[in-house]
């Protein structure tokens, strides 16, 4: 079976970011399928394809990958994004419109990356199967960052023709599923499929290995990893901070790896504030940055306050602390909350209380023992739940059947 598989963000594990969709090409092809895979460049990272100033191809690790030539990057105004977003789908079309293939596979966001397999549906009568990884309009509504009327009422019509011209649909968490469902009519098959863990590649660690700047072996470390953008809350970490300076708890550092539109203006505040505590890095590609993750003592996990998210994200960093054996402490309801009170691999404190999260840091810091329980507890819960290889193999499994879907 030949897939086109259309993932505007695609990215591979020598770059920085998820790499879910490279992992699930390479599964494809290790089942004997091909795939292309349809994407922009992101933050300027050179895949190394061969091409014109329009667009590159070329094979990584048996995959085709079609790259259209635009910039992309989060730094971007929602207005320039858009463009991208609107250029990404027109290119695409064409793709869908000219290539020989037999199913389409698309994944959001954003929620344009489904227009070429509605075309695909309609003007080639192809199978098409879609993946939620974010609940368009309803999450940029509720953050407030669409709030033009006319735009949501456009995006919810859209939403409403992808579900309906997709054969399947896959969603990341509880809360996109349970999205999905209710815009779709009840024989439409839909599968849970969250984020998975590289067990083989984050393996729990030594602090000696933590070879950041300004980290002693003495130190205990809360890492972040991944977009510093609103959705993320991150100003909550900078308040943690602030918190423990005041419980003289310098030994307590927060560390914050990756890039994002906030970054900037959290590096100032910090300065600003002489947060000590607080250390920025650039981001680094996942290879390398598995053995950073695998030997800091926890993983933080913030979202802005934001309901639409308790149920309704799957962030790849949750599996990468778990995969990595680190506990997590987590400032927002919902599934994963759940799963760490479940499995006792972490702390779960009220959203917007930087004093709870202080004393969970603190509690965790002065508890050797307690550590050495929610690291086995989160290890435990990436091998039996989220193995990446397992989850693989159920996504391939899944749109093979969708391909036979009448």
């Amino acid at each position: 079976m030949h897939i086109l598989y259309f993932h505007q963000y695609f990215i591979t594990p020598s770059k920085n970011g998820g790499t879910r969709s490279y992992e699930f090409a390479k599964a494809l092809i290790n089942k004997g399928h091909k795939v292309t895979m349809v994407c922009v460049p992101v933050s300027n990272e050179d895949l190394g394809l061969s091409g014109n100033s329009f667009v590159k191809r070329g094979i990584i690790d048996g995959i085709d990958v079609l790259q259209l030539n635009l910039s992309y990057s989060n730094y971007q105004s929602l207005f320039k994004r858009a463009l991208v977003f609107i250029a990404y789908a027109i290119f695409s079309i064409y793709v869908v419109l000219t290539s020989k293939y037999d199913l389409v596979f698309a994944t959001s966001t954003p929620l344009t990356a489904g227009i070429p397999g509605i075309f695909a549906k309609i003007f080639r009568h192809k199978k098409f199967v879609f993946e939620v990884r974010d609940l368009w309009p309803e999450l940029p509504k509720a953050m407030k960052v669409v709030t033009n009327p006319v735009i949501l009422t456009a995006l919810s019509i859209l939403e409403k023709l992808t579900y309906s011209c997709a054969d399947a649909c896959i969603a990341l968490s509880p809360g996109m599923k349970d999205g999905i469902a209710k815009k779709c009519n009840k024989s439409k098959k839909i599968t849970m499929i969250p984020n998975g863990c590289d067990l083989d590649l984050f393996k729990p660690n030594f602090r000696v290995n933590l070879k950041l700047e300004g980290i002693n072996n003495s130190d205990f470390v809360g890492i972040f990893t991944g977009a510093h953008g609103k959705a993320n809350g991150l100003h909550a970490l900078l308040d943690v901070a602030a918190e423990l300076l005041k419980r003289n708890r310098p030994d307590i550092k927060i560390v914050f790896i990756g890039d994002g539109k906030l970054k900037p203006s959290l590096v100032e505040r910090a300065t600003k504030e002489k947060l000590s505590n607080c250390l920025f890095f650039k981001p680094i590609p996942k290879k390398d940055l598995a053995s950073i993750v695998s030997s800091a003592d926890v993983g933080l996990m913030v979202v802005d306050n934001i309901p639409a998210f308790y149920y309704g994200t799957s962030p790849n960093k949750f599996f990468d602390y778990i995969s990595a054996g680190l506990p997590v402490i987590n400032n927002y309801p919902g599934w994963l909350k759940d799963l760490i009170t479940e499995y006792k691999c972490g702390i779960a404190v009220p959203p917007e209380n930087p004093i709870a999260f202080a004393d969970a840091l603190c509690y965790l810091a002065d508890h050797p023992d307690t550590i050495k329980e929610f690291k086995l507890n989160a290890r435990k819960l990436a091998k039996e739940e989220f193995d990446r290889n397992i989850l693989s193999d159920k996504f391939v499994e899944f749109l093979e059947k969708s391909s036979s879907y009448e």
